[in-house]
């Protein structure tokens, strides 16, 4: 995979933290004020485990990809935090948390995630034009 297959991987990845954390924003909203998109199933806790399943290997994928071009460590205990932080809130955070708990930690393990991220995708642009 050369640096666009991980620039792309990683562009992809805060794309899909960025609607997690949306998600969780407006979903109770949207709820609320139009009671008919609960037959959608979009505050289902199938939905968040299925989120964190296309996370979990598109963001594990395009940070190593990046950090072993650029060596970069805090790219990668970074997106192990979030990783970590956005997993355990899906399977674990509604018990131990309750509602309002699991959908801070999803909006943080997001947050997290796309800093991860943009910092992955910033240190590969930037060794990549001083490679030229």
């Amino acid at each position: 995979m050369n640096y666009t297959t991980q620039a792309v991987l990683d562009k992809f990845a805060i794309s899909i933290s960025a609607l997690c954390a949306i998600h969780c924003a407006l979903t109770p909203v949207l709820l609320a004020l139009m009671p008919s998109l609960s037959a959608l199933g979009l505050a289902d806790h199938l939905y968040h485990e299925v989120m964190v399943l296309i996370v979990l290997p598109t963001s594990m994928l395009a940070v190593l990809l990046g950090c072993n071009k650029h060596k970069d460590m805090r790219v990668l205990v970074l997106a192990v935090i979030g990783l970590l932080t956005l997993a355990g809130s899906a399977i674990f955070g509604h018990d131990f948390l309750g509602e309002t708990g699991e959908k801070a930690a999803t909006m943080i393990g997001a947050i997290i995630i796309a800093m991860a991220h943009w910092r992955n995708l910033g240190l590969c642009r930037k060794q990549a034009c001083a490679e030229k």
